[in-house]
């Protein structure tokens, strides 16, 4: 029999919706952080929505940043103490509506943070609005017949600019099977490790599942992923760092 140990970091169950992905995504921080040390000096800066719930269950200091601003309270953080592990937590309508700016200038500026997108395709929390990463012909509450590319503009691809920066690391991973979720922990270990060494600013985009706003159930959800969302936004990771020092 196989038992999992509760990270220190992530001390009491979560509060998502069943088949939510911030769970996995939350326990897989948590578990980079315990195994690198981190745990006990990481700070989080904590995007409007979903992924608000996460200060309740994580044994971590978080601030809560303001709705598209975790990626500037990040980098406040990270100058203040430049020694500590900072991260931002955002979903796709946090940290690319109203917070592209900020998400888009940290990069810029290279700063040495580490930005994590929960990328599920809607504003998850207020009712599954259509979000920058709404699909072309996906449902939502305000694109019910499916979001119009000629009226709303084209799913936002984010890791495409990003790469046109100077910047440290980029992945997009998935979390639909345990080979997705193992890749998403790597991802994870290694842009907290880019940051370790000063490299600059990292990303992790996650394609995560919303079983309550995409009307799925999670079995389905996950199969959405892999046969759709996959295709719009394809699995990568850049090591920027590497072509730089090139």
């Amino acid at each position: 029999m196989m038992v999992l140990k509760r990270p220190k970091a992530c001390f009491t169950d979560n509060k998502y919706c069943p088949g939510c992905g911030h769970g996995i995504i939350n326990r897989l921080i948590a578990e980079v952080l315990e195994e690198t040390g981190d745990d006990r000096k990481a700070l989080a800066a904590i995007g409007v929505g979903c992924g608000s719930w996460m200060p309740d269950t994580f044994g971590i200091d978080c601030v809560q940043a303001q709705h598209g601003r975790a990626a500037a309270v990040a980098c406040g953080m990270k100058r203040c103490r430049p020694d500590n592990i900072v991260f931002s937590y955002q979903g796709d309508g946090d940290a690319l509506a109203i917070g592209f700016s900020e998400t888009m200038y940290a990069a810029i500026r290279n700063e040495n943070i580490t930005v994590i997108l929960v990328n599920n395709g809607n504003f998850g929390m207020t009712g599954g609005q259509m979000s920058p990463t709404t699909l072309e012909g996906q449902r939502t509450s305000t694109s019910p017949q499916g979001r119009d590319c000629s009226l709303s503009g084209y799913p936002l691809d984010v890791v495409e600019l990003l790469r046109t920066l100077h910047v440290a690391y980029i992945a997009r991973v998935a979390i639909t099977d345990v080979a997705g979720v193992r890749r998403a922990k790597e991802s994870i270990r290694t842009a907290f490790n880019a940051q370790r060494d000063r490299r600059g600013f990292s990303f992790i985009e996650v394609l995560s599942p919303c079983p309550t706003n995409w009307k799925l159930d999670p079995v389905a959800s996950l199969k959405y992923i892999k046969d759709t969302v996959e295709s719009v936004y394809p699995l990568c990771e850049y090591k920027l760092w590497e072509e730089q020092d090139d």
